[in-house]
Order: structure tokens, then C-alpha cells, then sequence
């Protein structure tokens, strides 16, 4: 028999993903002793060098209000992304998977809050003293989090993460792909429900 793996294809500053972060505790809680989960890094933005412009944050509040409106879950909308803002994803993705090198558990638990610090707490989360300071409450050692996480083997896998997203053509997340041994299938691209989601996961899973 196969294991099978679900791979959970986002992006920490991605708003959909953190509009899909429920979603995904959930099978997390309730599939956790069927399937095995895993997080991949797509890079929604990553090495963005230029400071945001005023319409592209009108655009990303705008999407931020519709995934409020259609998953419940808390945004800060004034104040966010102020003047001078570069929306680079990079350290934050670059800071999961420094956590997944420390302690493989960490890792949907540390997603998690750096999505909640960027989108409810306003904490400018590509800055790597933050990361560094959400890694503590996340109860990772600061000083072994910073060496790992300016370390080349950990910029390299981040890199290899972003470029696996885009061999298995994800582009947009978040995206959920089902693994049974070498065989591969997308469950959903984009956000969809738990009560939508469920059921595909089902039947994957029974096939």
C-alpha cells in the first residue's frame, strides 16, 4: 500500500491562504492518521526589490476584503502595508522552511503565525528581526533559527521549493495536491470550502 501524501502548495503572504489556514487544520485534525501533510513554498512574490505602489496596495486590500468576506477570518486593513512597503515573500517562506530544518513539527504551526502577525498584527513580516521574534513564539531557539535561516542550504531549498511549485504548474494557491506513490492529482487550485474540499479528499483517498 502507498502512503499518501497531501501537499499543501501556498504562500504565507498569500491572503487566500490564510483564508484557506482553517481549512487546513482541519484535515490536518481529522485525516491526519490517513494521509501524511506537507507544506510546499510556492513564492507568490518572491524578490520583489521595488516598494509597493499606492494602486497595487488598493488591489491587495481589495482582495483582502473579499477573502475576509468569504472565510470569516480577521484581517487589519488600516495601517497595512504602508508607504515604502516591499512585498518581497521570500524570508518569510525562507523562515518556514529554516523551521521545518529545526523541528518538522513546527512548520504548519509556524505558518500559521507569521500569517496571523502579517495579517491581523500588521508585523512587517519580511523583515528577518520579526521572523526572528515570531520563531521564539513558535518556541524555536532564536540564535539556531537566525544560523539556519541565513544559512546557503536554506536560501538553496527555498529556491527549490518556489521552482517545485512551478514544475507541477502552480502558479496561483492555494493549491492542494494528492500524492500515492509516484501518481500525482490536483485536489483543488484555489480556495474552496471544507465542506467542498471534504469530499474530494474522499474520494481520492477511497480510489
Amino acid at each position: 500500500m502507498n502512503e499518501k501524501t497531501l501537499w499543501y502548495v501556498a504562500d504565507p503572504m498569500c491572503s487566500w491562504c490564510w483564508g484557506f489556514s482553517p481549512v487546513v487544520e482541519r484535515i490536518r485534525q481529522e485525516y491526519g492518521d490517513r494521509l501524511r501533510m506537507e507544506l510546499l513554498l510556492g513564492g507568490l512574490r518572491a524578490g520583489t526589490k521595488t516598494p509597493m505602489l499606492s494602486q497595487q496596495r488598493e488591489e491587495i486590500l481589495h482582495h483582502w476584503h473579499a477573502v475576509q468576506h468569504a472565510t470569516g477570518q480577521p484581517f487589519s486593513f488600516e495601517g497595512a502595508m504602508p508607504e515604502g512597503f516591499i512585498y518581497d515573500t521570500e524570508p518569510a517562506s525562507r523562515a518556514i522552511v529554516a523551521a521545518s530544518r529545526i523541528s518538522p513539527d513546527a512548520v504548519f504551526p509556524f505558518l500559521k503565525t507569521i500569517q496571523s502577525a502579517f495579517y491581523v498584527d500588521q508585523q512587517d513580516v519580511t523583515r528577518q528581526e520579526i521572523l526572528e521574534r515570531l520563531a521564539v513564539v513558535a518556541e524555536l531557539d532564536a540564535q539556531l533559527f537566525s544560523q539556519v535561516f541565513e544559512s546557503e542550504t536554506v536560501k538553496e531549498l527555498t529556491l527549490t521549493h518556489f521552482r517545485q511549485a512551478r514544475q507541477w504548474g502552480v502558479h496561483g494557491f492555494p493549491a492542494v495536491i494528492g500524492q500515492k506513490g509516484p501518481d500525482y492529482v490536483v485536489l483543488t487550485r484555489g480556495y474552496c470550502s471544507f465542506e467542498d474540499f471534504g469530499p474530494r479528499l474522499d474520494s481520492w483517498l477511497e480510489n
